[in-house]
């Protein structure tokens, strides 16, 4: 199963890692001010969500940046993950269920393709009704893909071959948090959906205030 290190001393540390369970490698590191109470990782210099437009299951243009949900949790994954990808978006899953009718329609979450090859469509719409019939799926050129996953420190790689012919993909298995064009949090694959339901609903009740400040 791919792993996520984080280091002590206030550094944050995403892996890039092979969802068939290679060892982890650091891909970048990023200084964090102090968690301020989440159980995700707070980011003092947030991430700026690049204007990238992809493709939702419906066909129609969808940019991550400009979304109108107060809050949008973004993963970047593909269906034929054989594990963490089917435990973060059980996790997400969970956890929204755990929010109140009010909360829920504030929150949209946003699952990106690091398979477009294979993840057409109609897979990714078939794969996400798993979980929620609300996710969205988002799929583009593989170049829009990771121009939108770099600035946002994830990063991803064409894995190992298998013997059924198929392949892996490696790539940062984090869920981060996006309002306002800007992302703030970042959790973990471990993040449990009970921390990452509480995560939300006190993002969310920061309301257009600085979250920082909401302490």
């Amino acid at each position: 199963m791919a792993r996520l290190l984080w280091p002590l001393l206030g550094v944050l540390a995403i892996v890039l890692t092979a969802c068939g369970g290679s060892d982890g490698r650091i891909a970048t590191v990023r200084d964090l001010d102090d968690d301020h109470g989440y159980h995700g990782a707070w980011l003092d210099r947030p991430y700026a969500v690049p204007s990238v437009t992809l493709t939702d299951t419906a066909g129609k243009d969808y940019t991550v940046a400009e979304d109108p949900a107060e809050l949008t949790l973004v993963f970047f994954g593909y269906t034929n993950c054989p594990d963490v990808c089917q435990v973060v978006m059980s996790t997400i899953a969970s956890a929204v269920t755990r929010l109140d009718p009010a909360e829920r329609q504030q929150v949209q979450v946003a699952f990106v393709t690091t398979d477009p090859g294979r993840d057409t469509g109609a897979v990714l719409r078939g794969y996400l009704d798993r979980f929620d019939p609300g996710f969205v799926g988002l799929a583009g050129p593989m170049a829009r893909v990771e121009a939108l996953a770099r600035p946002l420190g994830v990063f991803i790689k064409e894995g190992q071959r298998l013997p059924s012919g198929g392949y892996e993909v490696d790539h940062t298995a984090s869920v981060t948090a996006v309002r306002g064009g800007q992302a703030p949090l970042v959790w973990t694959s471990g993040t449990s959906p009970v921390d990452l339901a509480a995560d939300i609903h006190r993002l969310l009740a920061a309301g257009d205030a600085s979250v920082k400040d909401r302490r």
